[in-house]
């Protein structure tokens, strides 16, 4: 009865039933993975919403590419990094998620190939197969930072469509360089790619100064660089998302007309927050700052700790919410986070959860509470190594 696009979702894995089997218990956990900055003690203004009762909000006029004011809202806000958007380039989405259905309906035939970065967070296996096309992985190695491995490009199929890359990756953490972005537009270039960079987590440099980002306002090839409320200002509630097209004008002009009539068919940004777009980013910077502080600080707190057991590597974290610590090999990665939520009761997320070429590697967030994070992380590490 169901379409084959739908993902495998029946199976259950050996990680989800033991939380499920502790949570029945009542038992306690420590969550080193929670992602979500309205469940981690962040501090929001609070009349933040009442931008969402305006007059204006009442009244429906959707348009298929975005409000012009929310458009130009976002460009607006990219200037704060330095960047000139056109705000006549700029699309409104749902959310990135929806920004990758509709790109991959604007660039791809049913069967078509994507490029999509390993390790990494692992909802393109998902977003692909619901779009009826594949995913292909490069990857992604590691030599004191995180840098792609460019020969792993070399095999992609000959339907490959377009090349993504995010910057900072997650849950490596690792930008772009301007020598990879050269390469890497040469490359789709003389391939006939496009270049989706998606930069949700861009506004959160840690270990690297002046990153680049607004790949698409830099690049010469069709680019889509995506961006949204949920991390730029802390605002996953608010639904609300972006593609900046860049590249050549005849492309671009192709691309948006592509878009306005994908746009046109869905109309799923709503008005209020569209309305509200200009003040949800300006207000939006106290909660990113607040963010920034509190990854920025758990990561000084991680290496610290990490001092104390030179068996555990803390790899370099370029940027975002997220560390890589490299453990013994004792025991798989299961074993080991199985053990440590049935121990101690601290939930990581393992190495292969996000497709690590071997083991053994666990991840954990930056944004959990301090005070929670510099117990846990210890007794992590105590426990990896023991």
């Amino acid at each position: 009865m169901l379409s084959r696009r739908l993902p495998p979702h029946a199976e259950v894995n050996a990680l989800t039933r033991a939380l499920s089997a502790r949570r029945a218990r009542g038992q306690s956990i420590v969550d080193l993975t929670e992602s979500n900055p309205t469940r981690a003690a962040i501090v929001y203004p609070p009349d933040l919403l009442k931008e969402l009762a305006s007059a204006p909000a009442l009244h429906y006029a959707p348009q298929a590419l975005g409000l012009d004011v929310a458009r130009a809202a976002v460009a607006h806000d990219q200037t704060r990094r330095g960047v000139d958007v056109d705000a006549g380039r700029v699309v409104l989405t749902a959310s990135t998620s929806e920004a990758y259905a509709w790109l991959f309906k604007l660039l791809c035939d049913p069967g078509n190939a994507v490029l999509v970065p390993r390790p990494s967070y692992p909802l393109f296996e998902h977003l692909t197969q619901l779009e009826s096309v594949e995913s292909v992985p490069f990857n992604l190695e590691y030599h004191g930072r995180w840098e792609i491995d460019l020969t792993s490009l070399q095999g992609a199929p000959a339907n490959t469509r377009a090349l993504i890359v995010v910057s900072p990756n997650n849950p490596t953490g690792s930008y772009l360089t301007a020598p990879e972005v050269d390469r890497l537009c040469a490359i789709c270039r003389d391939r006939g790619w496009a270049l989706i960079v998606d930069e949700v987590f861009a506004d959160y440099p840690l270990e690297v100064d002046a990153p680049l980002t607004d790949i698409a306002a830099r690049a010469d090839v069709p680019t889509f660089t995506l961006g949204g409320l949920s991390k730029t200002a802390g605002l996953p509630q608010l639904k609300l998302g972006w593609i900046v097209v860049g590249g050549p004008p005849a492309a671009c002009s192709a691309a948006l007309a592509g878009l306005e009539l994908i746009g046109d068919s869905f109309l799923s940004v709503n008005t209020p927050v569209q309305i509200a777009a200009r003040q949800f980013l300006e207000r939006g910077a106290a909660i990113r700052t607040q963010i920034h502080d509190r990854v920025k600080g758990n990561l000084a707190a991680l290496r610290q700790t990490a001092k104390q057991f030179p068996a555990c590597d803390v790899l370099k974290v370029e940027g975002g919410w997220s560390a890589v610590i490299r453990v013994p090999a004792t025991r798989t990665e299961e074993q080991l986070i199985l053990a440590l939520l049935d121990g101690e009761g601290i939930l990581v997320h393992p190495g292969y959860f996000f497709d690590f070429a071997h083991e053994a590697f666990v991840v954990v967030s930056l944004l959990v509470t301090p005070d929670v994070f510099h117990d846990a992380i210890a007794r992590v590490m105590r426990f990896a190594t023991s």
